[in-house]
């Protein structure tokens, strides 16, 4: 499969259109990331890109301290309300105020190169 039209190609595809989406199976509803060509635990080949809800909660959270004056930031890893748990950043907070159980809503960031997923405070 070449890299202009993998999985990961196609959701980077997405998001540089302001779209959020998550692959879910068609034959048994699972959700799943990161972005694949088959469904994890039954192989299945019937992904289909759909909207995510954009809501999740933090199940983890790292700080990091870079040099000044760059502020520290919080990397964390959201479990998603479809299911899948994915690594991200918390923006729109300051970061010692994220904990784990917080819930937060994506946002799209256009940035340098490309369009990242990160999370507000809901």
């Amino acid at each position: 499969m070449s890299e202009l039209t993998s999985p990961e190609a196609q959701w980077r595809d997405a998001l540089a259109r302001g779209d959020f989406l998550l692959q879910r199976s068609k034959s048994s509803g699972e959700f799943c990331f990161p972005p694949r060509v088959m469904a994890p635990g039954t192989g299945a080949d019937d992904l289909e890109w759909v909207p995510a809800s954009g809501t999740g909660t933090v199940y983890s959270v790292t700080m990091i301290s870079p040099k000044p004056p760059a502020n520290p930031y919080a990397v964390v890893l959201v479990d998603l309300a479809e299911g899948p748990r994915l690594m991200s950043r918390v923006e729109g907070i300051v970061a010692d105020d994220v904990h784990i159980g917080m819930t937060v809503k994506a946002r799209i960031a256009t940035g340098e190169e490309r369009a990242v997923l990160v999370f507000d405070p809901a």
